[in-house]
């Protein structure tokens, strides 16, 4: 639509200066035949830099033509679901992220639709988990129309990942692109069934890289692609191309309100799932590492508390009992800027990196310890299923300029917590209210040092300087919240 208004625009301007000019030449030869021509002087304009000029607009068909026969359509027989009971303490934002599985209208229950694409001539298929998660048949048709059952080889729910397999040979398949290459702006074409209506093609650009969703488990080992490419129920385990046609990414999830395509849809980098994938083929399963931290992101606040001239990294905010990263020597307060000379920008950038270390592997972490850069090596171990809970901590100090009350906590009140602060906030005013702090808080620390007492905290408050950050424990989470004293 907006390309035709563009379109419509230019076109009215061209009449119009035709006319003025048909105008002024009649004129010339009727009355006044002294007179001089009349001259046409065009408005100056500031041409665009030449990197940012857009020539044209791109041509899909080619790329659709040559990958296009190597995505397929998926339809699967449901086993018996048990009633969903709901979920409880859900992140009120992941309401909106749906996966793509809907259920064809004229469709009896328990049959679904997805999408998926071919990556090798021997019939392997790659698609999301939820797809054929909970599948008991999974039928596979391909572009030329010929339908296969299909076995699952895998499915990997943390990352949504799943490889299934057909007994065909000599079949079409796709190319991989490199999702570190990936920049928002570039080019993005989707294809897939969405609602069913099979090998549909839609194109956007990528919006952003790295995005975090929130999920069931609070975390995420997935750094999704967002792109504006239009991805609608059906879509799910399609893939999404650059305009090389290499596949980047597998679409996954939309937000939306309605159920819909409202604007935003999340893809798989391509290289997370061959990971996974060639994790399945080998194992049957996903083995991920995990060092045993809570991480969180940093605000200019916090930056600014720890001495950094701009946000950055991952802070850590509480470090697991007995935790490779506990024996790597890691604290609360410190920042992780790399794994292994890998950039981490944000906190949700931490778990994709470290899950996809072979667990037993070692990493070298660099690191903002007490205002300078440092490097430790951690080992790291396998990740669970039901992993650990991480350690609970609290912090902050009490009265004064930062407007809180706190008393010392007793032995019985610390189990009875489960925790190993030893300040309790009582009463909240001033710029601690202001930053969101709350009775019930046990403080654990101040700009990453850890204080036992009102003494403690008050001497920390006192070295700070117009802001602070205190590490809190609240119920079950352990958080840095950063204090502007003014």
């Amino acid at each position: 639509m907006g390309s035709m208004r563009t379109w419509s625009l230019a076109a009215v301007a061209g009449i119009f200066v035709i006319v003025v000019a048909h105008q002024r030449s009649s004129a010339d030869t009727s009355g006044q035949p002294n007179a001089a021509p009349a001259v046409v002087t065009a408005v100056p304009t500031s041409p665009a830099p030449a990197s940012a000029r857009v020539i044209g607009l791109p041509d899909f068909t080619q790329l659709v033509a040559e990958s296009g026969a190597a995505v397929v359509n998926i339809s699967v027989t449901e086993k018996a679901q048990k009633p969903d009971s709901g979920e409880e303490g859900e992140d009120p934002l992941s309401q909106f992220f749906h996966h793509n599985m809907p259920r064809p209208e004229h469709a009896p229950p328990g049959h679904g639709i997805g999408s998926g694409f071919i990556v090798s001539a021997d019939g392997y298929v790659l698609t999301n988990a939820h797809v054929v998660a909970d599948a008991s048949e999974v039928t596979v048709k391909l572009t030329d129309r010929r339908e296969f059952a299909a076995k699952v080889i895998g499915v990997d729910k943390r990352s949504d990942v799943a490889l299934i397999k057909i007994a065909a040979t000599g079949l079409p398949f796709v190319h991989f692109g490199d999702p570190s290459r990936i920049k928002p702006g570039q080019w993005a074409i989707a294809i897939g069934s969405p609602f069913g209506f099979e090998n549909s093609v839609t194109a956007g650009v990528v919006s952003a890289i790295g995005r975090t969703l929130p999920d069931d488990s609070n975390s995420s080992y997935v750094p999704f692609i967002q792109t504006d490419a239009a991805v609608n129920p059906g879509n799910s385990g399609g893939p999404l191309f650059n305009v090389d046609g290499q596949v980047i990414g597998i679409n996954s999830q939309i937000y939306s309100r309605t159920g819909g395509y409202m604007g935003m849809s999340f893809a798989i980098p391509i290289d997370v799932a061959l990971n996974v994938k060639d994790q399945l083929l080998k194992n049957g399963k996903v083995n991920r590492s995990r060092i045993g931290v809570a991480v969180q992101d940093l605000g200019q606040p916090l930056a600014q508390s720890f001495g950094l001239s701009t946000p950055h990294g991952a802070l850590v905010s509480a470090v697991e009992p007995q935790s490779p990263g506990e024996r790597a020597g890691l604290k609360p307060g410190d920042i992780i800027m790399s794994v292994n000379g890998r950039n981490i920008d944000h906190s949700g950038d931490l778990p994709a990196v470290i899950s996809q270390l072979t667990p037993g592997t070692e990493a070298k972490l660099g690191l903002w310890h007490d205002r300078k850069a440092t490097e430790v090596t951690v080992k790291t171990v396998l990740l669970e299923d039901t992993p650990p809970q991480a350690a609970k901590n609290g912090s902050e100090d009490g009265g004064g300029k930062l407007g809180l009350a706190v008393r010392p906590l007793k032995p019985d009140e610390q189990q009875e917590l489960h925790t190993k602060g030893r300040l309790l906030v009582e009463d909240v005013s001033g710029p601690a209210l202001a930053a969101g702090l709350q009775a019930g808080d046990v403080v654990l620390g101040v700009n990453g040092a850890g204080v036992s007492s009102v003494a403690d905290l008050k001497r920390e408050v006192a070295r700070a300087g117009r802001s602070i950050a205190l590490l809190i424990q609240r119920e079950d989470a352990q958080i840095y919240i950063p204090v502007d004293l003014g």
